[in-house]
């Protein structure tokens, strides 16, 4: 088993009897249908339908958390208080409250249920023992969310049946199970699609209108997805940074994409998360930084998408 403590969270809560009606109205996903015992990932866009945040969303029963990048959390909360008016909804920073631990490994299950009790078995369900949360995330990981002031005991828990992990490795795992993180260098770079929100229940199609749900649903209603989020492995020492851009013979020096998140591979190299045009894919090799750069070498992400059969889908 191996534990991390995600101190790079940031916590926003939010409550009130408006609160699920405010949420559904600003956040991609389908936040009506989000029970107590569920996580959903989600996204919030500008009007225009780019995204300026992915976040994961959960609900108990004083109302709902989301968890995103620390350094955005400020400007989303900021952003999202804006737009309550009369509405009846409460809106805290809540980092300072909870603190984050990352799970997993073979052991993760057995040994958080004798930690904590029964642990969620099902990916996105969510269980709650005094006051800690804990959820299972699709890619067999589990986030345990701890009152602050048990933190401290829970982390020795972990920490003696754990080897301990840097956030950058957990953040490796995150991109090799395929889920996006925006930060500031790709605010407003990509509409939903183009990061796979459709593919990992991240969009919701079915629910009313939220900011940029037009452009969303015309993407997918009209089939003009030209761009999509792969996973690829490239041979570097030097973790390429998000909003790297990419390059293919068949665009030239226009760019043919670029760097979501990275991070260094235990296998060697840099694993990314990259958003590609499609016809690059199809054409071939795509370099990093530069058209004679480094090669990306695909790898198969833990869902279904449209692809090129060179992507390894």
């Amino acid at each position: 088993m191996i534990t991390s403590d995600l101190s790079q969270c940031g916590l926003i809560a939010i409550s009130g009897d408006d609160a699920q009606a405010f949420l559904h109205a600003q956040f991609t996903s389908d936040v009506n249908a989000l029970a107590l015992n569920r996580s959903q990932y989600s996204g919030y866009c500008t009007p225009k339908g780019r995204l300026l945040a992915s976040f994961l969303l959960w609900r108990d029963e004083q109302g709902y958390f989301i968890d995103l990048p620390g350094e955005l959390r400020e400007a989303i909360q900021k952003r999202l208080s804006m737009y309550i008016l009369r509405s009846k909804v409460k809106m805290r920073d809540a980092s300072g409250d909870f603190a984050c631990f990352g799970v997993a490994g073979e052991q993760a299950e057995a040994n958080l249920n004798e930690l904590l009790g029964e642990v969620p078995r099902a990916p996105h369900e969510v269980a709650y023992h005094d006051g800690i949360t804990v959820i299972r995330l699709p890619d067999e990981r589990f986030m345990v969310v701890v009152p602050r002031q048990n933190a401290p005991a829970i982390h020795q828990a972990l920490a003696s049946n754990a080897r301990a992990i840097t956030n950058r490795y957990w953040d490796w795992l995150g991109i090799r199970a395929g889920i996006p993180v925006i930060t500031p260098a790709t605010q407003e770079e990509f509409v939903p699609q183009m990061v796979n929100f459709d593919a990992i229940g991240a969009v919701s199609l079915n629910k009313g209108c939220y900011p940029g749900q037009e452009i969303v649903a015309r993407m997918h209603y009209l089939g003009r997805l030209k761009q999509r989020m792969v996973l690829a492995n490239i041979p570097t020492d030097e973790v390429p940074q998000p909003g790297d851009k990419l390059y293919s013979a068949e665009l030239g020096e226009q760019a043919s994409g670029s760097i979501v998140n990275a991070a260094a591979s235990p296998d060697g190299g840099c694993d990314v998360l990259a958003v590609i045009q499609i016809s690059s894919i199809a054409a071939g090799s795509v370099h990093w930084k530069s058209a004679d750069g480094p090669v990306l070498t695909l790898l198969p992400v833990p869902y279904k998408i449209d692809l090129p059969a060179a992507a390894g889908k």
